[in-house]
């Protein structure tokens, strides 16, 4: 069971770290992109399959450091601050831009829509990047402190 904990932690690192990496190339040059939000979506759910198998080697009594649990289980909390900087992503950037509601961005011409659009998917990518990047802190910080 433990071989498999080491497994699915590599994969979470691993694909974390891609996500940060594709999730930077984007955000700099504002490209949206599918692949980095499969990745990321990937990332977090082997970041929870992690946890759930560490649980388990704990309830069977696997004994860990104190600091291998806190850091694998804060990229749980890492991913949730995220997500909430992420759904706020579009209204920071209507009350940068002086919008009180999306419907005032309808009524501009459609390129101006595109670009409020684009800021807010950058936005996004760029919040979420960063907690990707930090997941990764954290996971590979967890691996050196088993025990």
């Amino acid at each position: 069971m433990t071989a498999v904990h080491i497994t699915i932690g590599s994969i979470a690192i691993a694909l974390n770290a891609a996500a940060a990496l594709w999730g930077a190339v984007c955000w700099r040059r504002s490209v949206p992109s599918v692949w980095f939000w499969r990745l990321l979506r990937a990332g977090q759910g082997f970041v929870v399959l992690e946890a759930m198998v560490g649980g388990v080697l704990l309830l069977i009594g696997d004994k860990v450091s104190e600091l291998h649990l806190i850091y694998g289980l804060l990229p749980i909390g890492v991913a949730f601050m995220a997500e909430q900087l992420r759904i706020s992503a579009a209204q920071m950037i209507l009350d940068k831009r002086g919008f009180t509601s999306t419907r005032d961005v309808g009524a501009l011409p459609e390129s101006e829509q595109h670009a409020i659009v684009v800021a807010v998917v950058r936005r996004e990518i760029g919040v979420m990047s960063l907690g990707a990047f930090v997941t990764l802190v954290l996971l590979a910080r967890a691996a050196m402190v088993i025990h």
